[in-house]
């Protein structure tokens, strides 16, 4: 089994918000939590963990997983916050360690 790590940057106005709703959203599966003093979490979802941070205008997800199991874990992360983030056309976008394109949900917003 190989580990990876899969990142994205989603652009958002509201990253505390959708980054606690996601952690206690998907952390009651198997374990997560959120942090008000950090404005960052985590969420275990079966043999991958995700790291969520608020950053200014975005909040970045960063998985770490097995590589065969990577695109499910992205689309499951990735699903829920554009869910969450509807109303703001969320567009969740991974790439992954070694540079190459990951999974992509949401739609991109229109100019």
């Amino acid at each position: 089994m190989t580990r990876t790590t899969s990142t994205a940057t989603v652009e958002t106005d509201r990253p505390s918000r959708y980054g606690k709703q996601l952690v206690n959203h998907l952390g009651r599966h198997e374990g997560g939590e959120w942090s008000e003093e950090s404005n960052s979490g985590w969420i275990v979802l079966g043999a991958g963990r995700t790291e969520v941070t608020c950053a200014e205008g975005a909040l970045e997800l960063r998985l770490d997983g097995d590589a065969d199991g990577m695109a499910g874990l992205e689309d499951v992360v990735g699903r829920h916050l554009v869910r969450f983030g509807a109303k703001d056309e969320l567009v969740v976008r991974w790439v992954r360690a070694d540079g190459t394109p990951g999974t992509e949900q949401g739609a991109a917003p229109t100019a």
